[in-house]
This record gives structure tokens, sequence and C-alpha cells, in this order.
């Protein structure tokens, strides 16, 4: 069997890592991966690729910087080019990305049968890109990777089970790197307190309003002045709370490396942020989430009081202070059993 992996974006580099061992161990596959060039990484050096046993890209596409438009239709362009030549029995995607859409599309073009992973994720926010990029990934897909039982839900809601189409809940390929790669966490080279909130915050639905930016830059400061927070902040970011004229109180720092970002997790207290992934890393960590967005992909965690979305605590700073003390207990497995990798594998080897 013959699989060309797609990713764009670092964290979907960490996502293959876990298929991509297990692919190695199984044996009877060949993997060859695209790496679109979507998100420009200076963290993804050598030393990014040796310290986390990531495969290195056997084609590096370059495409990057444009609308969404002119990105998704550049990739598309070439990942065909490469999907002809190379012919392989199976194409794997990841995520919500451009990248993850133009490698569907160019495949099933190609009737190359596609496979999903993080299949079934639903936010009901059609204003978000990967919103729009999941659900036409998953409706070209012949295999469906599901993190979660509420993903499974989701597509059956949709009528999938009525398709040609397999659905299988594997749990979460980054509950498995999370396992995998925690005792290689590593302080950064900032001072970090002994108990503090982490927060991150790089959404254009909260960056480019500027109302709902003031109130978080705002809220932030009134958090920090009970608990320390720090966030670690995208240039983009940075540049438009400059323009707003805000003034963070906060410890503010630059991105940190994958690593860097797991030491901070099992050290926080708390998570604030509008990202997907830490929603769940907060976790896999045992810490409670505040979620910065209006709603999220992940309810199962939010209908088991782990994680809240900011608007519904009634005392945003206070209530954001009280979870800091307290504890989530993992006593469900929300993500499976940490063996994603190898369900994945196995099932593309019997389908």
């Amino acid at each position: 069997m013959k699989i060309i992996t797609i990713v764009g974006a670092r964290p979907q580099f960490v996502k293959a890592a876990v298929v991509s061992r297990a692919i190695a161990k199984a044996g009877g596959i060949t993997e060859k991966i695209i790496h679109t060039g979507q998100h420009y990484d200076e963290n993804m050096s050598d030393v990014f690729f040796t310290e986390m046993e990531i495969p290195r890209p056997h084609f590096n596409l370059h495409v990057g910087g444009l609308n969404h438009g002119a990105m998704t239709g550049r990739m598309l362009e070439q990942i065909e080019a490469i999907l002809v030549e190379e012919k392989p029995d199976f194409v794997l995607v990841y995520g919500d990305t451009n990248s993850t859409l133009a490698g569907a599309l160019a495949a099933q073009k190609l009737h190359i049968k596609v496979s999903h992973v993080e299949a079934g994720l639903r936010s009901y926010n059609m204003r978000m890109p990967e919103e729009v990029n999941r659900i036409l990934t998953d409706r070209v897909s012949s295999l469906l990777f599901c993190p979660t039982q509420s993903a499974v839900n989701n597509l059956k809601a949709e009528g999938y089970d009525k398709f040609d189409i397999r659905i299988v809940q594997t749990g979460d390929v980054m509950y498995d790197a999370a396992l995998f790669y925690s005792s290689r966490s590593r302080k950064p080279l900032f001072n970090v307190p002994g108990s503090f909130v982490l927060a991150t915050l790089h959404r254009a639905e909260n960056t480019d309003d500027p109302a709902r930016l003031s109130f978080l830059v705002n809220s932030l400061n009134d958090i920090h002045r009970k608990v320390p927070v720090i966030l670690p902040l995208h240039p983009r970011t940075r540049k438009k709370i400059e323009e707003s004229g805000l003034a963070p109180e906060f410890q503010v720092c630059d991105p940190v490396s994958y690593f860097e970002m797991l030491y901070l997790l099992q050290q926080c207290s708390l998570v604030m942020t509008d990202s997907g992934g830490l929603q769940k890393e907060s976790y896999f960590f045992g810490k409670h989430c505040v979620i910065l967005r209006e709603e999220t992909e992940w309810p199962e965690l939010v209908d088991e009081k782990i994680n809240f979305l900011y608007h519904t605590l009634p005392s945003f700073t206070d209530d954001v202070v009280e979870l800091s003390e307290k504890r989530v207990q993992k006593d469900k497995e929300l993500y499976g059993k940490g063996n994603s990798g190898e369900l994945i594998v196995d099932t593309l080897k019997s389908f």
C-alpha cells in the first residue's frame, strides 16, 4: 500500500507523526509526505524534525501567505501533479486547513481514496474557514477517522452513515502525541511563575474585532492582577494589540515551541484560549480551560463542565480565578486510550 500524507501547519506535523510512527511499526505501507507550506514556521527547523522524530517531507510546495482562494487553488494544482506521478492508494489529510481541503479535492478528482483524520468536528459557525474546510473534506472522503463520539454523532445526524463512507471512532491522535512527548517538555527561556494562567489569542474573530480584542486584553489584565497570566503572542496579534492602543499588563512572550508549550501546560493552573487544540490539551494535563470563542468543536468537554465558553461565565474574572484553583478529574476516556495511530493504520490496511 502507498499513502500520500498532506500537511501544511505545525500541529498537522505533530498529528501526522503519530500515524507515521504507527505506519513504520506496522510495515507493508510506503508513505510520502507533502508539505504545502501553508504556515511558515521558523520553529520547524532540523531540530524540530529530529527532536520530535517526525519524517521530513518528500515534497515542499512553498504555498503560503496568500488569500484563501489563491492559496487553495495553487495547492490543488501542485498536489494534483504529484498524485498523478506517485499514484497512491490513499491520500491522508488532517484537520481543517486549506491544505486539508486542497489535498482532499485533488485526490477525489483523480479517484484516489481520501482518509480524513479529525473528521466529524463541527462548530456550526460557517463564518469560520475551518468549518467550511472540514465539512467539504468529510464529504469527499472514503474513510472518516473521528476523535470523539460527538464527532460520530455529527456525521450520522448529517446522513453520512447512508453514504458509501466508512466512519471509525479512533480517539484523538493529539492525545497519543501528548502521551508520547510529555516527558520531553522543556522550560522556556523566560521567567515562569509558580502558578499562572496560560493564554493564547490568535483567531481573526477576536483579533480583528476591536471591541472584542479590547474586552479580552482588559479582562486578561484584570485576571493578571489576581493570578499571573502568560500569553505567547503571534506577531500578527501583537500588531493588532499595538494598533488598538491597548496596554497588556500580563506577561507577553514570543511564540513557543511544542515542547515548551507542553511544559507550560504541565505547570499552569488554567488555560484560556481560542485555539482548538489547546482546549483538549489542557484536559490531557488535568487543567480547566476557558474558551475565548462563542462555540467549540469539542462540546464533550463543555458538557462535562471541564471547559467553559467565556460568555457563559456570570462573573468572568472571578470565575476564572476560581477555576484556576481547581483540577480536572480525568475519569472518562473522552479521547481514546492513546492508541489512535495504531487504530487508523489497522483500518487503512483492512479497507
